[in-house]
């Protein structure tokens, strides 16, 4: 595999919204990549993302709070947001984490689900489990889809 074709997977898969739902596909539709391999490295990498994500809201945002206008906003519409959702998460904990990152639909992901953990007070430790967990659902799901179609269509174009 060429370090080029690497960067570009990894990248897919560091953006917002796109994550792996859009780097498994480039992966093995774009540059017909090992699935195995793929899929390897799209979750590690998805994996970290949310790991660094979720490290930088605890060691950033305070930082960023300290200018006045933005923590009245953070104060205002944030806190509102943590105080409805507390309940669900009470009601589902990690699991319910894990399977919002894990559903392959906008607006899920380990970009959101670190965000919610953070805003949730999630602990680092069961964020990490939600994140492993909700990562590995959602690429199993994308690479299946995936190859379930590449070999559906062969099957297709063969007939």
């Amino acid at each position: 595999m060429e370090p080029l074709n690497l960067f570009w997977v990894v990248l897919l898969t560091f953006l917002p919204t796109l994550e792996l739902r859009a780097s498994i596909p480039y992966a093995l539709l774009i540059l017909e990549m090992n699935p195995l391999i793929a899929f390897l490295i799209i979750i590690l990498a998805n994996i970290v993302l949310g790991e660094i994500i979720f490290y930088s809201l605890h060691t950033i945002l305070p930082h960023v709070l300290r200018i006045e206008l933005l923590e009245r906003i953070y104060n205002k519409c944030i806190k509102r947001i943590q105080k409805k959702i507390h309940k669900n998460v009470d009601k589902y904990g990690t699991m319910g984490l894990a399977l919002f990152i894990g559903v392959p639909l906008p607006g899920s992901g380990v970009w959101t689900g670190a965000l919610a953990a953070f805003l949730l007070g999630f602990e680092r430790k069961e964020f990490s489990k939600a994140n492993i967990i909700g990562v590995l659902i959602a690429g199993v799901v994308v690479t299946f889809v995936v190859v379930a179609g590449i070999n559906g269509f062969s099957l297709f174009v063969k007939s």
